[in-house]
């Protein structure tokens, strides 16, 4: 994967999120062909709401939130992939700068705001992908959240919108409350207002593996509350977990606003997991400072199913894939 390091060096001459935005055009134009001739093809099975992972490794939301380069994640090597985060309405985000590298920590400070085309916009596009088969074979599972000018009071129909018209592309969903970089989002992981928003989805839908991303910041009381909640509205699994607000690892006077991902959120987010596990038996995606084949493994002895990488990626490109899928097939196996 030496070629990976010499790319990596060049996009990290460019701002973070000019380098997201020029890798991402790249890989959507990028002949298929081409692109499986870099991919790491691995295979380390695992079956979870019907669904055929072929590795346990996934691409976390984020990374592709406007679901323009499935083909490619495909291509890569990876067993899944998670798209958005989408909001019902089109948001161009926060205000640039907004995505801030700190290599020594390993880390990523991101206040991104769900930048996206809106739900319409995307599922209109995917319609006109998927009838013209360029859809990949792994599974493909949507992120959403709530629209930055959607009061809290009326999130529920927000994500309701999304969720129905993105219906037909997604092989589950992922119900999006922990992201630090929305104003008041957070507050939607208290349980009247989770409850609030879960039933609504429950009711219109069809069948498809509905999930919750918490953040990594909560009490465990309150992880436990969720573990609850998500028993008793039927939902099909957790992941923990989203970015953090806990900057103190990052150097004085080199902080900015947002949420932290990579390193040092390792420990927290598979704190979080262990509490999860002790808390019910659903399905639990392990993600957020996956940085190591040994991360993806602590995060499956403790109780995932299934993990995620996003900052890892950026850092260490597909080989993490292959390392991560080879180290915890045994164990995966041995859980399915």
């Amino acid at each position: 994967m030496d070629i990976y390091r010499f790319f990596r060096a060049l996009l990290f001459r460019l701002p973070a999120e000019s380098a997201h935005n020029a890798a991402l055009m790249a890989l959507r134009w990028t002949p298929v062909a081409l692109q499986r001739r870099i991919g790491v093809a691995v295979e380390s099975p695992r079956r979870l709401w019907g669904l055929h992972f072929p590795n346990p490794v996934g691409l976390a939301a984020g990374m592709d939130k406007n679901a323009s380069a499935l083909m490619a994640w495909e291509a890569f090597g990876f067993g899944f992939v998670e798209v958005g985060t989408i909001t019902a309405l089109p948001q161009p985000g926060n205000p640039k700068p907004r995505c801030f590298r700190y290599p020594s920590q390993a880390a990523l400070v991101n206040r991104m705001g769900f930048n996206n085309a809106g739900a319409s916009a995307i599922a209109t596009r995917l319609a006109r992908q998927k009838a013209a088969g360029h859809w990949p074979k792994i599974p493909v599972g949507i992120n959403l959240g709530k629209s930055k000018a959607t009061p809290n009071e009326q999130a529920a129909s927000d994500y309701a919108t999304s969720f129905r018209l993105l219906l037909p592309f997604g092989d589950y969903f992922v119900v999006n409350v922990s992201s630090p970089n929305t104003p008041n989002l957070r507050a939607l992981q208290d349980r009247d207002a989770l409850a609030s928003i879960v039933s609504t989805l429950q009711k219109i839908n069809p069948g498809k593996p509905l999930l919750v991303k918490i953040a990594p910041d909560l009490a465990p009381d309150a992880v436990r509350e969720i573990a609850a909640l998500a028993d008793a509205e039927g939902l099909a699994g957790i992941i923990a977990t989203n970015t953090t607000l806990d900057h103190s690892s990052l150097p004085a006077g080199t902080d900015q606003q947002g949420g932290l991902s990579g390193a040092p959120l390792t420990k927290r987010s598979t704190e979080i997991l262990e509490i999860l596990r002790a808390s019910t038996c659903l399905p639990l995606i392990g993600s957020g400072g996956v940085m190591s084949a040994e991360d993806a493994v602590a995060k499956v002895s403790r109780g995932a199913d299934l993990v995620q990488i996003y900052t890892g990626f950026v850092y260490h490109g597909p080989r993490l894939i292959g390392d991560i899928s080879n180290a915890c097939g045994k164990i995966v196996r041995t859980a399915a």
